[in-house]
């Protein structure tokens, strides 16, 4: 038991850290993606994005996994479609992949987290 106790506190560890990191990678792809293409809507999107991330490390671990599962999902959802539209790995494919894995992450430090409490 004490072994999956540690699986699930360092599970959550890396959830949570990663939640900054994703905000970062979010933001600073907007702000690529607008200095690239003078993409008005990538510039909001990761902005808006990145900010509510960053609101999301504030919270309690809860809603933090909960807020930044859902974000994570819909960006996976958006970077999809795009990637079938140009089938450009960069920047969609690669988003894609890495809203892939931190919406996976974020849903298992959410379930992580509900079992220890």
């Amino acid at each position: 038991m004490e072994g999956q106790t540690m699986d699930t506190l360092s599970l959550i560890n890396v959830a949570t850290w990663l939640v900054p990191v994703y905000a970062a990678l979010v933001t600073i792809g907007g702000i690529i993606g607008y200095t690239q293409s003078k993409s008005k809507i990538s510039l909001i999107a990761g902005l808006g994005s990145g900010a509510a991330l960053a609101i999301a490390t504030l919270q309690p671990p809860v809603m933090r996994f909960a807020i930044a599962a859902l974000i994570a999902a819909l960006l996976l959802v958006v970077f999809v479609v795009r990637f079938l539209k140009t089938r450009a790995f960069m920047p969609a494919g690669l988003m894609a992949i890495l809203s892939g894995v931190a919406s996976t992450l974020f849903i298992l430090g959410f379930f992580a987290n509900q079992t220890i409490r």
